[in-house]
């Protein structure tokens, strides 16, 4: 194999207390792998470590969508002890007295009757619709999403420096191409700023746990596997970049807020395409997501249209997010990204100061929230919303539900056929008007202009079963903790300590 590193995948991806997976290696030139296993939190904890013999295998043709199929190395069994979270598995070899690294990882749920009454679920399924590793990704032309495969670079692990966040930050970096340079600089990835472990729930675990919460970890596909998970606790989080839902996941989801229990979304572009896991013989193998080929899905034009894997709002499907998450990203958009919003605040102008969100936060009416940080960035949901009295409030026409209270916005917008980073092909629609397309059955510029003003919007409402709800309404909330934002971790804390 033409390499002179290490590439690994565990499987399966997620595993209960005392489970089994198997790490599936390849190595240049056959060569022994020292491997190291840590739980990873406010706290490194290795758990386990030792040298590997592994064989040097080539990548499959198709491994993007058929998988690897490397043999397995070793075979790991979680020990009594280990903690629910997401564990990292560092794979180094020696390449003429140069250390070769490579990252691997999987989660360990928690078990039935955990006191620990928080739950986050990791993107896990943004992170595979990413994953360029072996070839494509979803956003270069594949329909299927391999699980059984490494991570690209980037995905797992990414070394410090100026220009790790996709957005940019508040003040703006002197280079512009600085997100750019800094993936060529470590031969990361082109698309590891859009997902992964580091850029969000890691900085959002950190912070939660040196503040004491105590917070069990499960994956997307956990949540359509495993729906128990669910039982006893009384929050569940999504932080960061979290686009891809499956209808299970949604299913899991809405049920426990229809019974009383709640949900933050510290995420952003959240379940804005649906996915579906196939392949099983035990855990699905394969993520499955036509996106804008949905003409391609075999369930098009049949009585399971409702799994199209198109986005949710798609009026084919009718089962907007905004049902669960009160936002959107077809009424979001773009900020201080690119072209989009390039020189916006950052932060949220709040409109309800008075809310219990922002208890002990000394923040008033029309000041910005996150500003410092950015937390407005990159990616942002928004609900249609009209203003009575100079306040903003939902009409419910996109799905938003009636309780939801806007409590701060920024404004947000799509990428057009001239301001987008990769633009479309002649034949291809913008992105703009794309999702007009699947909102309004139609592309004119009518349509496409009822999206063209997006905002990112944090807000909140509850369920008719008592369960609440919050939502930031963009990608980047975990970035005012990692910046130790006082207004944000307060807030933050206001949330983990009244809902969970």
């Amino acid at each position: 194999m033409a390499y002179d590193t290490v590439f690994g995948y565990c499987w399966p991806q997620t595993i209960g207390p005392g489970g089994e997976l198997d790490l599936h290696l390849s190595s240049a030139g056959g060569r022994t792998v020292a491997v190291e296993v840590a739980r990873v939190g406010a706290a490194r904890e290795v758990v386990w470590s030792g040298d590997v013999v592994a064989g040097d295998h080539p990548v499959p043709a198709r491994a993007y969508e058929l998988g690897c199929d490397w043999p397995a190395a070793t075979t790991l069994r979680a020990q009594p002890g280990w903690r629910s979270g997401y564990y990292e598995v560092v794979l180094t070899i020696d390449v003429d007295g140069k250390a070769r690294r490579d990252h691997a990882f999987f989660v360990l749920r928690p078990p039935a009757g955990a006191p620990n009454t928080i739950l986050l679920q990791l993107a896990t399924n943004t992170w595979h619709a990413y994953n360029d590793f072996g070839g494509h990704n979803l956003y270069t032309g594949a329909t299927t999403s391999s699980l059984q495969r490494p991570m690209a670079r980037g995905y797992l692990y990414k070394p410090p420096g100026a220009g790790r966040r996709v957005t940019t930050t508040h003040p703006p970096d002197p280079d512009m191409n600085t997100h750019v340079g800094y993936l060529r600089q470590h031969k990361l990835s082109p698309y590891a700023g859009s997902a992964g472990w580091p850029d969000w729930e890691l900085p959002f675990l950190q912070w939660a746990e040196r503040a004491g919460y105590g917070i069990d970890v499960c994956t997307n596909a956990d949540l359509e596997d495993h729906p128990s998970l669910l039982d006893g606790k009384r929050l569940l989080l999504s932080v960061g970049h979290d686009e891809y839902w499956s209808g299970p996941m949604r299913d899991t989801t809405e049920a426990f807020i229809a019974r009383g229990g709640n949900v933050a979304f510290f995420s952003g572009n959240t379940s804005f395409w649906q996915v579906r896991l196939e392949e099983r013989d035990g855990p699905a193998t394969k993520m499955v997501g036509y996106k804008g080929q949905f003409k391609n899905d075999p369930v098009f034009g049949t009585d399971r249209i409702s799994e199209l894997t198109s986005i949710w709002s798609d009026h084919l499907i009718g089962r907007p997010e905004n049902h669960m998450t009160g936002v959107s990203f077809s009424r979001g958009g773009y900020h201080r990204i690119g072209k989009r919003v390039t020189s916006g605040a950052g932060g949220y102008t709040i409109h309800r100061p008075d809310h219990w969100l922002f208890e002990g936060t000394g923040i008033g009416y029309g000041d910005v929230l996150g500003a410092g940080a950015t937390i407005v960035g990159y990616e942002c949901d928004g609900c249609d919303f009209t203003s009575r009295d100079g306040l903003p409030y939902p009409t419910g026409e996109d799905g938003t539900p009636a309780t939801f209270t806007i409590l701060g916005t920024a404004p947000a917008a799509h990428f057009t056929r001239t301001t987008a980073a990769r633009p479309p092909k002649p034949h291809e629609p913008a992105e703009d008007e794309f999702i007009a397309g699947r909102l309004f059955g139609t592309r004119d510029p009518a349509a496409v202009e009822r999206i063209a003003h997006g905002h990112a919007v944090l807000g909140s409402y509850t369920s008719a079963g008592g369960g609440t709800v919050v939502t930031s309404g963009c990608t980047d909330w975990a970035h005012g903790l990692a910046g130790r934002d006082p207004q944000v971790e307060r807030i933050t804390a206001n949330v983990l300590d009244r809902l969970g």
